[in-house]
């Protein structure tokens, strides 16, 4: 006596599949919109990080003399061809807080670049056009606004190490902070500021004329 086994039909196969990942996604939905669900299930996050090494020290010889605070909103989206927004594809607002440095190298000042009168009353000191620092972003005045991820990019995430990555738009975040510091001004302010310092400096030494001047 033989028995014959019911094979299910692939259009039942789909249909089993589709519900298990309507499932999952509901559960998800379930547990972060009831009350209590969420700490029942809850993390418990403990810092085992290992001891700070020093790799090394680097002298610094630049004067730091202006700074600026940036913020832009950046919006990403990503879409897939032939396939709608709902299946595949992303959408961020992000808003980003940074600031830039501006700084004049002193490092760069020869002996040549300085000369004083023989009665040490006048100077004239010669120093490299300020230069802009890398932006940093500032991570506590930093977060997303939205996001709106497809049914694909939604199941993805179960899968992934590191779900709902942000290093997309922190790094056009940074861009546009770059290019905003570069379009501001920033270094001529710091130009200024770093020859008032000298002249501040210098005259509290007994030099009555002091000039500063800038140049490659």
């Amino acid at each position: 006596m033989t028995t014959s086994v019911r094979r299910l039909p692939g259009w039942a196969k789909a249909l089993a599949a589709l519900v298990v990942v309507l499932a999952v996604l509901f559960a998800g939905i379930r547990l972060a919109v009831l009350p209590g669900i969420k700490d029942l299930f809850g993390t418990e996050t403990h810092d085992r990080s290992g001891p700070v090494l020093l790799k090394s020290i680097q002298d610094i010889s630049r004067y730091d003399a202006a700074s600026g605070n940036f913020q832009v909103v950046v919006d990403l989206d990503k879409d897939a061809k032939f396939l709608p927004d709902t299946i595949r594809g992303t959408r961020t607002l992000y808003v980003g807080a940074g600031t830039v440095d501006a700084y004049v190298d002193l490092g760069r000042v020869g002996g040549k670049d300085v000369r004083v009168n023989g009665d040490r009353t006048s100077a004239t000191i010669r120093l490299p056009h300020a230069r802009l620092g890398k932006p940093a972003l500032d991570p506590d005045h930093s977060y997303a606004v939205s996001k709106q991820r497809g049914l694909l990019d939604r199941f993805g995430d179960l899968f992934s190490d590191n779900p709902n990555s942000e290093q997309a738009v922190q790094r056009l975040a940074v861009r546009h902070i770059g290019e905003a510091a570069r379009r501001s001004g920033l270094t001529a302010k710091a130009e200024s500021n770093t020859t008032d310092m000298l002249q501040g400096l210098l005259r509290s030494l007994g030099f009555r004329e002091v000039k500063v001047e800038y140049g490659p």
